[in-house]
């Protein structure tokens, strides 16, 4: 005892000083109901965490202790006042984190502090309820600030002479407030390279001319146009998130700039020059008038021309996703040499044309679902067209067949989606000269596919070898009812290299497949289906994941548990069938299985007598009702024997005490004889 109750004290005090984790130079205070600072900590300390407290007010003696602290965080408490002396000892303080407190009301007080920081760089507000004049207060002697957050509180204006004095900036996050408006705030902020103004209320930015800067994020907001200023100027801008908008037309961009990143999810966006019912707005002009004091400037500007005067031969990642775009002028990709990912889906696209003028070269990602695309143009022998695209997404479109030539070069594609379209695989080998009719999808021969999606495809007695030539490692055939109504042989193709299959909802009954060759399946689905049966080819798997929910499944195989599988199993899905509660032998060998989940184990249920119950909480009748019904015959019958036998034995000895005598004599009489001597 006194062993053990002395190291844990050593243990306490090298990691505990005052109710405080003790780390090299920092000190963790986090949750610890203080309503001050600590003032017995090392006075070594560099860093002291403070967050979820209920700090009030920090005082001009605070901090007096912790001359060598450099970074210091009091988030989520409940401070109203720094002191104007309170940092006098802390000088060399980098790092300050007041997010989540009270600071609005004794904000000018607090701003008197902040101001005694020569060295600060990095300071959080967020979620002070401040506004602009307050931040502009705060804020006013900090110029060695290079990164700033005033997230989440109440501006809603900003002008040029809230952030006058902060020369150093490099990051600003304006996120979460009400900004409405924006004049000429960022414009002596020379430095500033990162600028996030994300949901606010913003309508427009015109005449956007910050230079310097690397990464704005303007997404969720109302605005409705972006018009960079008309400039020759090189911008810095790399990335520019526009998404969650309401963007009418595609934005005015910089001229000259290093964009690798256009982000305009959802938005409202679509080109105008050719219109579906015939009609033109190419010579169409918006005249914006821009009123700035006693000054007024109008700006012309052709929102309709489709020729995009910027230079995008930088641009790499470009998402036009959930839009209204019904099609891409002309050369309009072309722009984009560098492309490596395209987002195109839940558009209105009904025609996407693969040609030489359009090269592609780049392309590893191409995502057009959700389209009502009906046709996929390619231009026969382009022979530069994607190829390095290794992702296809052509789901949930009007597809029947893709062009011929489509997979021809592209011989790095891993991925292709082709789920929800009214697509057939092609059953045959091809034969030069013959056109295959029905039309078809080939992708026989593709080496590089490794995953293929043809959910709810409506395939129809797949014949041949459709996967001939593939090395495919994930296939979903999931809501093809009668994929498998016919001979199933064109799927051993797959058998030596399947990983992850899914069959839900196609309609397979207990004896339709034989599973065993696939012995380097991993993940299996067979939700949704008619299974009556525990399909006995399962039990030499060694799956990770199955899925067995809603099919007629009465019980599993009792010695489920024991089999390559059972040891094999990470989780198993399992509710939504009708199980009989007397046969859940199998169920209580599962949960004894360790490192098995059964995630939807609270929905699984049992029948019995018309009841529903869980195999988790059977009543005790139930229990002892079904422990007589599944006991073993034999025992049964000598169970129910015995008294018989017993009751004959006992009459049996009764009469023969009761006639011993009388059936003594008799038989003396009739064969005894006297005994000479």
């Amino acid at each position: 005892l006194a062993v053990g109750w002395g190291r844990e004290a050593v243990t306490a005090w090298a990691t505990s000083h005052g109710g405080c984790e003790l780390v090299q130079s920092t000190a963790d205070c986090t949750r610890r109901w203080l309503s001050s600072v600590p003032g017995n900590l090392q006075g070594d300390t560099e860093e002291l965490l403070l967050d979820d407290n209920t700090i009030q007010v920090l005082g001009n003696a605070s901090l007096l202790s912790y001359h060598h602290m450099r970074r210091l965080s009091l988030t989520k408490n409940r401070l109203e006042l720094i002191e104007p002396g309170a940092f006098l000892s802390s000088q060399g303080l980098h790092v300050l984190s007041l997010a989540d407190n009270l600071l609005f009301t004794n904000y000018s007080l607090t701003a008197a502090a902040l101001s005694a920081l020569p060295a600060l760089r990095m300071l959080d507000l967020a979620g002070n309820r401040l506004t602009e004049d307050m931040v502009s207060a705060l804020v006013w002697n900090l110029s060695s600030l290079e990164s700033l957050s005033v997230a989440r509180n109440i501006i809603m204006r900003l002008d040029s002479s809230v952030f006058t004095n902060l020369t150093q900036l490099l990051e600003l996050n304006l996120e979460k407030n009400y900004i409405f408006e924006i004049d000429q705030a960022f414009e002596g902020l020379q430095r500033l390279q990162r600028l996030n103004v994300a949901y606010n209320y913003l309508p427009c930015v015109v005449e956007f001319g910050l230079t310097q800067l690397r990464v704005l994020n303007v997404s969720n907001n109302i605005i409705e146009w972006f018009l960079a200023l008309e400039s020759d100027d090189l911008f810095e801008l790399e990335v520019l998130d526009l998404s969650h908008n309401r963007l009418l037309f595609f934005p005015v961009l910089p001229r000259q700039s290093k964009l690798h990143s256009l982000l305009l999810k959802d938005n409202e966006m679509s080109f105008y020059q050719r219109l579906p019912n015939g009609t033109s707005l190419a010579h169409v002009t918006v005249q914006f008038l821009l009123i700035d004091g006693n000054t007024t400037n109008i700006t012309t500007v052709s929102l309709w021309d489709e020729i995009c005067h910027s230079n995008l031969s930088s641009l790499r990642l470009l998402d036009m996703s959930q839009n209204q775009v019904w099609y891409l002028p002309e050369g309009f990709l072309a722009q984009m040499p560098s492309l490596t990912h395209l987002k195109l889906n839940q558009n209105c696209l009904e025609l996407f044309h693969l040609s030489e003028g359009d090269p592609l070269a780049m392309l590893t990602e191409l995502d057009l679902s959700e389209n009502q695309l009906e046709e996929l143009g390619a231009e026969v022998g382009a022979g530069d067209v994607l190829p390095n695209l290794q992702l296809f997404n052509l789901s949930t479109n009007r597809l029947r067949v893709l062009p011929p030539e489509v997979f021809t070069y592209t011989k790095k594609i891993t991925t292709v989606d082709l789920s929800h379209n009214r697509v057939d695989l092609c059953p045959q080998p091809a034969v030069a000269g013959e056109v295959e009719s029905p039309p078809c999808v080939d992708i026989r021969g593709v080496k590089t596919l490794t995953h293929l999606s043809l959910a709810g495809c409506d395939l129809r007695r797949l014949g041949g070898h459709p996967f001939q030539g593939t090395s495919l490692l994930h296939l979903d055939l999931s809501d093809n009812h009668q994929a498998l109504s016919g001979d199933q042989g064109w799927l051993q193709d797959l058998a030596l290299t399947l990983q992850v299959l899914s069959l839900r909802n196609t309609s397979l009954s207990s004896t339709a497949m034989d599973f065993s060759s696939f012995n380097s399946l991993v993940r299996l689905d067979l939700s949704g289906n008619s299974l009556t049966v525990f399909p006995t080819s399962l039990g030499v798997l060694k799956l990770r994941s199955l899925d067995l929910r809603d099919n007629g499944l009465p019980a599993l195989p009792p010695d489920v548990a024991r089999t390559s599988l059972g040891k094999s199993l990470q989780e198993v899905y399992l509710s939504q069938n009708p199980y009989n509660c007397c046969t859940l032998g199998w169920w209580d060998a599962l949960q004894r299985v360790e490192g098995l989940r059964v995630p939807d184990g609270q929905e699984v249920t049992c029948s019995y007598a018309s009841r529903t119950l869980s195999p988790r909480a059977l009543p005790e009748p139930v229990v002892w009702s079904c422990r007589w019904q599944t006991a073993n015959l034999a025992l049964l019958y000598l169970v129910l024997a015995l008294p018989t036998c017993l009751t004959l034995l006992v009459a049996f000895a009764v009469v023969f005490l009761m006639l011993k005598e009388k059936l003594l004599k008799m038989v003396k009489s009739r064969c005894g004889v006297s005994s000479p001597y």
